[in-house]
């Protein structure tokens, strides 16, 4: 019984933590693709969970609807090997691998021989796992270089331009992508770091990006300064519909993963009056509620096309028109300073999971050129991938189902 209470309570700690959408790209149909939702008891019990384990064997992979973590380094990397027994075999040994990270083991121990390179980087053996999770997926270019396209899925397939999109090639595209979160930015690194260096003879790093996601007692605030994320209290079977892939094909019980790097134009926002910003969400600042509404977590209400309660280029209110629902777990970056303007370079690692990626390609085209918010923003980059259903046990490994059938 009290394990069952324990998985309930990370069940509801999850929903809370992590921005589920019941109509927009960002969390509660907020904002940008914002960073992930907190109540004051989910982050109370998150600053708790510093030195606990998130399991790695599961049906589904941790990382997607397992608690949010307050850092994540993304990686997206390209294959150079087109053998497919190669790539396999790299998969086992990455299964391998992430089952001691998780764990909060080296993934190999020093050897004898002092005239040898270390197994393990060794920056991450002192400190506890942090909630370590691991998530792998492959993008559709990944089929393409192996000549497998006939086991690509048909939902599978690279994202639509989008308006407003400045997409750079430096965070577009890849591969394969690995999702890293931790509640130590050194240990999800070090994650990362171990998992490429054993597989560079068949891959090359193309982009990475790190993030972070601090909340304590309220709902956590974007670089924009609005509170980011609204609870949504879907679960169980509801919450699997959006989720989880149920095809009749290898990616059962997978998902699909979207990444967009969007960068945050601080300084014009910093000089905009606060009616603008307010009105550029559709909510209060101070709060967070939604124009209309007096708490946080009151229901949107749009009112009626003759008499909108929200401005109806306010992001909240197209968010909410859009009526799809995806999963987010989207972390704000901060990386220096853009030497093209010497701004910041600054902004939202936006990452969403869904059954079918057209549920986020519907709420991006509803935002489109209508979006108030695209004065501020704009997407730099982007990727999509297919996570792989979780690993069961001991004889399964990433991607079983898909290179078994090839």
């Amino acid at each position: 019984m009290k394990k069952q209470d324990s998985q309930l309570r990370g069940r509801r700690d999850f929903i809370k933590q992590a921005g589920f959408l019941g109509a927009g790209l960002l969390a509660g149909t907020s904002s940008l693709p914002a960073v992930a939702q907190t109540t004051a008891s989910s982050a109370s019990s998150a600053c708790n969970h510093d030195h606990q384990q998130t399991p790695f064997f599961g049906t589904h992979q941790a990382g997607i609807t397992t608690p949010a973590q307050k850092h994540i380094y993304f990686m997206v990397l390209d294959l150079h090997s087109q053998d497919i027994n190669e790539i396999k075999e790299m998969f086992q040994i990455w299964t391998k691998y992430s089952q001691k990270l998780t764990k909060g083991e080296m993934v190999e121990g020093y050897s004898e021989n002092g005239y040898i390179p270390p197994k393990d980087t060794g920056e991450a053996e002192d400190l506890p796992t942090y909630n370590l999770t691991l998530t792998f997926g492959v993008s559709p270019s990944f089929f393409k270089k192996l000549n497998i396209e006939k086991f690509c899925p048909p939902e599978l397939v690279d994202l639509p331009h989008f308006p407003r999109d400045q997409l750079r090639e430096e965070y577009s595209g890849g591969d394969i992508c690995i999702q890293a979160c931790a509640d130590d930015p050194q240990v999800a690194f070090h994650a990362v770091r171990n998992l490429v260096r054993v597989a560079r003879s068949h891959i090359t790093m193309h982009w990475s990006q790190s993030g972070f996601n601090s909340f304590d007692k309220h709902t956590p605030r974007n670089l924009f300064g609005f509170r980011d994320g609204t609870a949504n209290h879907q679960q169980g079977e509801a919450l699997d519909k959006v989720v989880w892939y149920q095809g009749n094909n290898w990616l059962k019980e997978g998902s699909f993963l979207i990444a967009r790097r969007v960068q945050m134009f601080l300084e014009t926002w910093d000089r905009t009056n606060l009616n603008e910003q307010q009105n550029t969400f559709g909510r209060y600042k101070q709060n967070g509620a939604a124009y209309g509404q007096k708490e946080e977590f009151d229901k949107v209400e749009l009112g009626t096309d003759e008499k909108p309660i929200l401005p109806e280029d306010s992001h909240v209110h197209l968010a909410k028109k859009a009526g799809m629902e995806i999963l987010r777990r989207s972390y704000s970056y901060a990386s220096g300073v853009d030497q093209k303007t010497g701004q910041f370079d600054t902004g939202l690692l936006f990452i969403s999971f869904q059954h079918n990626p057209e549920n986020f390609i519907k709420i991006q085209k509803m935002l489109g050129n209508i979006d108030k918010m695209n004065e501020y923003i704009t997407h730099v980059g982007s990727g999509i991938f297919a996570c792989f259903a979780g690993v069961k046990d001991q004889d399964d490994y990433l991607g079983k189902a898909l290179f078994e059938q090839v």
